[in-house]
């Protein structure tokens, strides 16, 4: 859930406090800054911890500043010069106090897992100086959900998923997630290609790296992937946009973004309630619907900070953030990136990757409840991995690939294949 619009590591826009002139500015305002067009050389990811103090209990949030020093994220010490790790990592809290890792953007896979290993070795050194540990998990199943960042926008955030039970707060405060990102494409047709590979793929990679059987305070049913489960119950006009409608994702995406409800509105005022007028629209500001409550017209910034808080699956922030996948176990978050470089290798590949998975496009759900015990979902997320194999960088990422497509094969999570390999140590 990182604000990955206002890291620097990744290019992006430039803040501009000027009003938007229309509607249609904006639209292309947002077509411009979620993708920025150019030959799709880099990729980068972002992992997402559980955190504990020494008692089990969520560590304070002085706890984590204390330990991060001069890498505390400003939302844990505003003065904090949040400086990146040596590898090029930025730190970052979520509400419930998980921990991220946002990298920055490499042109070989390999040295983004290289830099993101060592950079999460030293993040775990400087934890352990506090007593603070970190675990790979996708979801908290054993301490209710409690929101320790206590910004205004969380807050808001808070007030406005309220309403949908037990979902909201779960996914905030014990979720956490591995996303890769990766370049959106040299051209519009290229992006619509890159764009609908992600989405149809989906499904079938859900299943595939679901490993969260288990969430604390879920209702009642039986998941392989609870943390999916929480963004497919969680607010489905900023959850889940229409892509499959989308003939033009550059266009499409920009007039969603607009019409999606505010789920915050930033204020100076220290100690200001930052909850929209119920059910308002970015476009509602703009028209100039919200003059009495609001008192202001939107700027470039307001919509930018907008932008931040659309969770689709695969999000448009200048690059494309594959945000579906639980966390790994371990250290097999480097299998997805493998993955995703693979997969986006060129149009031949890209193309064939979408023909393999559209028999199960769509199917979110199926893929988030029942995983690899589904035939079909089993048998598409088998074929996309050996394609994937087959298209690796190098031999050490096609052998771990392959490893996942037989792991598929066989209907085991990637919990289950680390607790078997290390059980037979």
């Amino acid at each position: 859930m990182a604000v990955t619009l206002e890291r620097s590591s990744w290019p992006d826009s430039a803040c501009d406090q000027g009003e938007l002139s229309s509607r249609a500015a904006a639209e292309a305002y947002v077509g411009g800054v979620c993708f920025k067009l150019g030959p799709p050389t880099l990729i980068g990811a972002e992992l997402e911890w559980l955190t504990a103090g020494p008692t089990g209990a969520r560590p304070s949030l002085d706890q984590l500043s204390s330990a991060l020093g001069p890498h505390a994220p400003t939302s844990l010490a505003p003065a904090s010069p949040a400086l990146p790790l040596p590898g090029g990592s930025a730190v970052t809290i979520e509400p419930g106090g998980q921990i991220e890792l946002s990298s920055a953007p490499f042109a070989d896979p390999a040295e983004l897992t290289r830099n993101l290993r060592a950079d999460a070795a030293r993040l775990r050194d400087l934890l352990a100086t506090r007593e603070i540990t970190v675990t790979a998990a996708s979801a908290d199943a054993h301490r209710p959900a409690e929101r320790l960042l206590r910004l205004p926008r969380y807050a808001a955030m808070e007030r406005a998923f309220a309403g949908i039970g037990p979902f909201g707060g779960l996914m905030m405060c014990n979720t956490a997630a591995t996303q890769v990102s990766v370049d959106a494409g040299a051209d519009p047709t290229e992006v619509r290609a890159r764009w609908t590979a992600l989405y149809v793929l989906g499904p079938a990679l859900i299943a595939a790296f679901a490993c969260s059987p288990t969430l604390h305070g879920i209702p009642c049913g039986d998941w392989v992937s609870q943390r999916m489960r929480t963004w497919l119950r969680l607010d489905p006009a900023r959850t889940r946009p229409p892509v499959s409608d989308w003939a033009d994702p550059i266009t499409a995406y920009a007039r969603w973004a607009l019409d999606v409800p505010l789920l915050c509105v930033r204020c100076t005022e220290p100690d200001a309630d930052w909850s929209p007028p119920p059910g308002a629209t970015f476009a509602d500001w703009l028209s100039g619907a919200l003059d009495d409550e609001v008192g202001r017209r939107p700027t470039r910034a307001d919509l930018d900070y907008h932008l931040t808080t659309l969770f689709p699956p695969v999000r448009a922030s200048g690059h494309l953030e594959v945000r579906y996948l639980d966390t790994q176990p371990g250290d097999t978050w480097t299998t997805p990136i493998h993955l995703f470089d693979a997969l986006l290798s060129t149009p031949e590949v890209v193309a064939e990757a979408t023909a393999l998975a559209a028999p199960v496009a769509g199917e979110w759900t199926t893929a988030a409840r029942h995983g690899l015990l589904d035939p079909q979902v089993r048998q598409v997320a088998v074929d996309v991995l050996d394609l994937a194999a087959q298209h690796a960088r190098t031999p050490a990422a096609a052998q771990e690939l392959a490893d996942a497509a037989r792991r598929c094969r066989s209907a085991l999570s990637p919990s289950n294949q680390l607790e078997s390999s290390e059980g037979s140590r």
